[in-house]
């Protein structure tokens, strides 16, 4: 792994314990602006490894909690009118930052949702007939129970498809890991440790290293194959309603360059396209019905896609 990399890394460490996997997964994402969707249980950290990742990264951050009554108003912002000026002034809501942590996403109303869809997609927002660009880099995390239904909006198609990847943060592995987490609680003497993690790069940097990903990390012919076969594999599943669009094989494509960034390679490997298959596809694909209600089908499918289709060897860049 590069410096910054390793650096980024461990300041997020100080907080967030364990699961490096993880921040590194969600790193990547950032590195191409993708947006990241939580499906985990309370109290797993997932806020807090939100709040240290854009302090480590000197991005601003802003929460929403999402409830049955939140209006698209309170997310993107309105227009007030000012008697004593004239006029209408417009009154920006959270969305405006670089980090945006939609909390328990799927809890908010369908309209209230689709608040966040011309955001997460063009970064843009529109009040009342004007519209706004959002400032670079723009990223959503969002999150969700898996296992909680009551007084819940499932996430459509249409926007599942928005967010990069599907992650898991899960229970810590061992024994050693979850006392660890203990004792740096006794050690912080506070339940926000973010407040003393410091900046490793700034806003200019990050966006210098977003574009380091697009322009300078090179992708063989022969990979861009591979992703497309993986993704072709999974739509002509008999399991399958709907495989995911190109837009899948995108996501996969634009991880994979993020993560050989990462490493330190200006090209990248099929172990990078393999590492995000699953994260990156499974919350794409349509299940038929008689296979919807088992959980972890659509996972299962993308590993034996990948280990179907057959691997590139012998690359040359």
């Amino acid at each position: 792994m590069t410096n910054s990399t390793n650096m980024i890394l461990e300041e997020i460490g100080r907080a967030f314990i364990g699961h490096e996997d993880v921040v590194k997964k969600v790193l990547a994402s950032a590195l191409v602006n993708g947006n990241v969707l939580f499906e985990d249980n309370p109290g797993l950290g997932k806020t807090l490894l939100a709040k240290a990742f854009a302090k480590v990264l000197g991005l601003s951050y802003r929460r929403i909690q999402f409830t049955p009554d939140l209006l698209p108003s309170d997310i993107i912002g309105t227009k007030i009118w000012r008697p004593e000026k004239g006029i209408f002034e417009v009154m920006k809501g959270p969305i405006f930052t670089n980090v945006l942590l939609a909390d328990e996403i799927n809890r908010a109303p369908p309209k209230t949702q689709s608040a966040l869809l011309e955001a997460m997609e063009e970064r843009q927002v529109t009040i009342e007939g004007e519209t706004f660009k959002l400032e670079e880099p723009f990223f959503v995390i969002a999150t969700q129970n898996p296992l909680e239904f009551e007084g819940t909006y499932p996430l459509p198609e249409a926007q599942l498809d928005r967010f990069l990847l599907r992650l898991s943060i899960g229970y810590p592995k061992t024994e050693e890991e979850e006392v660890k987490i203990l004792k740096a609680r006794l050690e912080w003497q506070k339940d926000d440790p973010t407040v003393d993690l410091k900046p490793v790069i700034s806003k200019s940097e990050f966006l210098k290293m977003q574009r380091e990903v697009e322009q300078n990390i090179r992708i063989h012919e022969d990979i861009l194959l591979y992703i497309t076969r993986i993704v072709r594999t999974i739509r002509g599943d008999e399991r399958v309603e709907a495989g995911p669009s190109p837009r899948g094989g995108l996501a996969l494509m634009k991880l994979a360059k993020a993560n050989a960034f990462l490493e330190g390679r200006d090209y990248v490997i099929p172990d990078d396209v393999k590492l995000f298959a699953v994260e990156a596809l499974a919350h794409r694909i349509v299940l038929k019905p008689e296979y919807s209600l088992e959980r972890g089908v659509d996972e299962k499918i993308v590993r034996e896609a990948l280990e179907t289709v057959p691997v590139p060897k012998g690359l040359r860049y």
